[in-house]
């Protein structure tokens, strides 16, 4: 009788076991999964954004023909942001390129009739809308980067992350320079 419960218990016990392992396990694959999904979810917008810029660049060429220090930084931080791999990398170039265009509006401010124009404004107004989707998307994959990386940090999820090997990942996010506002020289 004894060594029937002894035995009883010691299954109880290895189907707990297997069943905070199943659930660990799979709890790190949702996971990963949503964060690929919050990546592919930016890196959309992203794509709409870099799609957006030479339209917006060729409208105030239009009116500020003479900004070329300005245009040449939109086109770099552009090309830069196009060719980043990566989260962290991507992340920086993202900063420049947001820079770079708070510059573009900037200049924009000084010439009253390109502020009039209707297809600037449209172009603005969906690069707005653009960034909104971008911030809410960034917010998103940083939330759930958050919880991927609380889960392989603590106990006893530590333990099936080691042993599958997830890893800790990025958060999508600003640098410090990005934060400060826009010199702008005219």
């Amino acid at each position: 009788m004894v060594l029937e419960i002894i035995g009883l218990v010691v299954i109880i016990g290895a189907v707990i076991v297997a069943l905070w392992f199943l659930l660990a396990y799979n709890g790190f694959v949702q996971l990963r999964n949503r964060i690929d999904n919050a990546w592919s979810q930016i890196d959309v917008q992203l794509k709409r954004r870099y799609d957006l810029v030479p339209n917006l660049m060729e409208t105030v060429k239009g009116y500020a023909k003479h900004e070329k220090e300005t245009f040449k930084m939109v086109t770099d931080a552009r090309a830069q942001a196009l060719n980043a791999q990566g989260v962290s990398q991507q992340g920086k170039a993202e900063n420049m390129l947001s820079g770079a265009l708070k510059s573009l509006f900037a200049i924009s401010e000084a010439y009253p009739a390109l502020l009039a124009n209707k297809n600037f404004a449209m172009l603005q107004e969906e690069l707005s809308g653009i960034e909104s989707k971008i911030a809410f998307s960034r917010q998103f994959y940083n939330d759930e980067v958050l919880r991927f990386n609380t889960k392989t940090e603590t106990l006893p999820d530590t333990i099936i992350a080691g042993i599958f090997g997830f890893k800790k990942r990025d958060y999508f996010g600003i640098e410090e320079q990005a934060r400060d506002p826009v010199k702008v020289k005219f």
